[in-house]
């Protein structure tokens, strides 16, 4: 079973209209409610891609309520714990340029983590917990620490789509996936990243300090995935990017749904990297469908 856990999911909340006049009524020309949050982003994506996960973190209030039945709807397995105070709101205003406003969120005890604890605590070998996103302000920082040790105690695989302090943190234990863009992995050397032949070289640096399998994204220039046996560089499909919303979670989606079925790293980064584009490409999040349709539009090179 695949685990998908967001700690601070949120109900999006997208308005579109012409212009945002300040301190007058506005009125919107379109809008739409999503269930938001990158562990669930990935959880939707792999059951349009026909993988079963169940989406795990905090749900709470009338907002918590919605995010579920909404996932219900969608045929997703849930396993939310139920928090006091209401699950965030975040704005999305599109107009010529797009404006976010994100809401804090609930807080949660001491008691809410240890109950998700004990929920990790039932994974076991052959199971993969996916941790995707920052952490709670009101959260201690060494939560992600605290989960991945469970998970080597159970083994459990996990992947981790987090940066900065968060990511160095768990590399000691061995993450089956990390997966930073190019200015999260200069950030996270201290250096500047364009090409893809320089993040071959720093994402080998990854794999050093404990990191199984490693892409890194690098928006039109490409993909990099590093082992410690492959790596490979990777071309993007060529089209309009509409939304890079989901298009990060899409490709850690992507990257299970094939890896599962063939075992075949190569084949998996491919179809990871189609996932994220036709993410890119669209308005929502891709079907897998969708991926298939760009992937012969991706070009794979191995390198020494």
């Amino acid at each position: 079973m695949i685990y998908t856990l967001t700690l601070n999911p949120s109900l999006d909340y997208i308005v579109g209209l012409e212009q945002i006049k300040v301190g007058k009524l506005n009125r919107t020309e379109n809008e739409a409610k999503f269930p938001g949050g990158k562990g669930i982003n990935v959880s939707r994506v792999l059951r349009k891609m026909g993988v079963e996960s169940t989406a795990m973190g905090f749900l709470g209030g009338f907002t918590g309520r919605y995010i579920q039945e909404r996932l219900a709807v969608e045929g997703i397995i849930t396993s939310f714990i139920n928090v006091a105070g209401d699950t965030r709101i975040n704005i999305k205003i599109k107009t010529d340029t797009e404006t976010e406003i994100n809401g804090q969120g609930p807080h949660i005890t001491s008691e809410d983590l240890l109950k998700l604890k004990e929920k990790i605590r039932q994974s076991k070998k052959g199971d993969y917990l996916v941790l995707a996103g920052s952490i709670p302000a009101k959260m201690p920082e060494t939560t992600y620490d605290e989960l991945v040790k469970i998970c080597n105690e159970t083994g459990t695989d996990f992947i981790v789509d987090a940066e900065g302090d968060l990511l160095k943190r768990v590399l000691e234990y061995k993450p089956f996936l990390i997966k930073p863009n190019h200015h999260e992995l200069g950030q996270f050397f201290d250096t500047t990243i364009s090409t893809a032949e320089e993040a071959v070289v720093y994402g080998k640096k990854l794999v050093a300090l404990g990191a199984k399998n490693v892409i890194v994204s690098l928006a039109g220039e490409g993909a990099v995935f590093v082992n410690s046996e492959e790596s490979y560089i990777a071309s993007v499909p060529k089209g309009e990017v509409k939304s890079s919303v989901g298009a990060g979670d899409s490709m850690v989606a992507g990257f299970l749904a094939r890896f599962l079925k063939l075992q075949d790293y190569r084949e998996a980064f491919k179809f990871s990297v189609a996932s994220g584009s036709a993410t890119a490409f669209s308005i929502g999040l891709c079907t897998g469908e969708m991926a298939e349709g760009l992937l012969r539009e991706v070009e794979i090179e191995s390198i020494k």
